[in-house]
């Protein structure tokens, strides 16, 4: 096969984490590759900003399962840790209820008592049979979906068979599953709230994100030496090392195509770049759009993709430090499961949303001044919907009602301490990322419209394009985009085999 890559040029439009790992895996089995991302610099959605003396991480704060990103530098002949380290974040994260009860998440099982001890005598036995539960789940899942690259429900059945298939609880919803084992309502909330990983509501999510747990305790939260950007700047390195062409500012018009195979894609400054073979980092149904022209009735077929929701993104460096906040941060609404429905079922901006709060400092001193700090908020809001348009007075009344809540739930005079800020709503995340809708995470998971399931890495138009990143399987964040580089590079390596045979 090494003979057989080495005459094989691949093209890879985006350079988000997805296109970096498959631009990796590809280069380390003797692909000629070619890298091309329209913003100034690789990353994607990993993205960095110095303002005033603060580094603001704009993209991802949660790394866990290094294992995967291991595999992608051992996959090159090279260790990890001599590009980039990962320093453990303890505890996982801090969350604060409207009451005032704060309860940590820790890795360590009697500190971890003690915390949900502070909820009811009986709370951390729910939690030790709930993550029985959460355990199967993710051993099943890593010994198909992760490990063989499973591409949808028929490849599922056909490798699980269908009893196995039951152990993914598919009848319940997330929620469902957590109210199995667990009658705290706070800690109903907290595992709930697991499902911020993949930007999903628990009540239309299928039980098997209650593997998202399992996976976060088994591996571990991680922080980048350095600041998140840094991972970017490793890959970036690895990349270039191993021969792969990398243009930054450079924007893919189209990719052409003769009797269903790709011939080359077109670049928006009229040049033309051939390719035996394409890989589109770019969302599934924004590239069918704009890179392959499909028909109305070719991306109806993909409705059950819905994107997930979307965030308005603050990063604010103040002149204070909040001694009471952890490294990741959790602040609950009154009503979760009224925050959801606001969110996916009427489109609305909530009321009283759960908040995600970033304090890196709390880790690396380095990312503020001194005497200062970096606080990144991430509240869950619709994507953009043509129908039900948002304006930006709305968008900015819900920063000023989630600032408030924060005041109120004890970052005292938080408005007043603030320096420099970035403001992101989902018209800057769609117009930076071309993500679908201004999504964040990609495809929503819900259990009635997709079992959890994205699209498809393979095209089914074009028989040499692949698509790797949030939209596709795996799915959202860091490890499972990481990983679609590396499946996709499995799935072409099979796929010339099956040609040559």
């Amino acid at each position: 096969m090494q003979n057989v890559a080495g005459q094989k040029r691949v093209v890879i439009i985006g350079a988000g984490l997805g296109g970096l790992s498959a631009a990796i895996s590809l280069a380390s089995e003797g692909f000629r590759v070619e890298l091309i991302e329209k913003n100034d610099k690789v990353g994607g959605k990993l993205n960095v900003l110095s303002k005033e003396g603060f580094t603001f991480d704009l993209g991802p704060s949660i790394l866990t399962m290094p294992e995967i990103f291991d595999a992608l530098f051992t996959r090159a002949g090279r260790k990890r840790s001599d590009y980039v380290t990962f320093e453990a974040v303890q505890p996982h994260w801090r969350n604060f209820f409207e009451d005032g009860t704060v309860v940590d998440l820790s890795p360590d099982a009697q500190i971890q008592k003690q915390e949900f001890d502070k909820l009811g005598q009986n709370v951390y036995g729910e939690f030790i049979e709930f993550m029985a539960y959460a355990q199967k789940l993710s051993d099943e899942t890593q010994a198909g979906y992760f490990e063989k690259g499973i591409d949808g429900v028929w490849e599922l059945l056909k490798f699980y068979g269908l009893k196995r298939s039951l152990h993914f609880d598919i009848f319940s919803t997330m929620d469902q599953g957590v109210r199995r084992f667990v009658q705290d309502p706070k800690l109903i909330d907290i595992l709930n709230y697991f499902i911020k990983y993949v930007g999903s509501s628990p009540y239309d999510a299928p039980a098997l994100m209650n593997l998202l747990p399992a996976i976060q305790y088994q591996y571990g939260l991680w922080y980048v030496r350095g600041g998140m950007y840094a991972l970017a700047q490793a890959l970036e390195k690895l990349a270039i090392e191993l021969g792969v062409t990398i243009h930054v500012n450079t924007e893919v018009e189209r990719i052409e195509h003769d009797h269903h195979i790709a011939k080359s894609v077109k670049l928006k400054n009229g040049e033309t770049i051939s390719a035996d073979i394409v890989v589109s980092n770019m969302e599934v149904i924004p590239a069918m759009k704009s890179l392959l022209q499909s028909t109305e009735s070719e991306i109806k077929k993909m409705r059950r993709f819905k994107p997930s929701c979307s965030g308005i993104v603050m990063h604010l460096g103040v002149d204070c430090v909040y001694p009471q906040l952890a490294h990741h941060n959790f602040f609950y609404s009154k009503n979760s499961r009224a925050h959801f429905t606001s969110v996916f079922k009427k489109g609305d901006l909530s009321e009283d949303p759960t908040i995600y709060l970033v304090a890196p400092c709390k880790t690396d001193v380095n990312q503020a001044p001194s005497g200062c700090e970096v606080i990144k908020i991430l509240p869950h809001i619709p994507c953009l919907n043509p129908d039900k348009p948002i304006s930006d007075e709305e968008y900015y009344a819900m920063r000023e009602r989630v600032l408030i809540k924060l005041e109120r739930m004890g970052l005292t005079d938080l408005r007043e301490h603030i320096v420099t800020e970035e403001y992101w709503t989902p018209n800057d995340i769609q117009a930076k990322y071309y993500s679908n809708q201004g999504s964040i995470y990609g495809v929503e998971a819900n259990r009635l419209l997709n079992l959890g399931f994205k699209a498809p890495q393979r095209s089914d138009k074009l028989s040499n394009l692949y698509f790797v990143g949030g939209s596709v399987n795996p799915g959202g964040g860091m490890p499972m985009v990481t990983l679609s580089g590396q499946l996709v590079c499995d799935k072409i390596l099979q796929d010339l085999k099956k040609r040559e045979n």
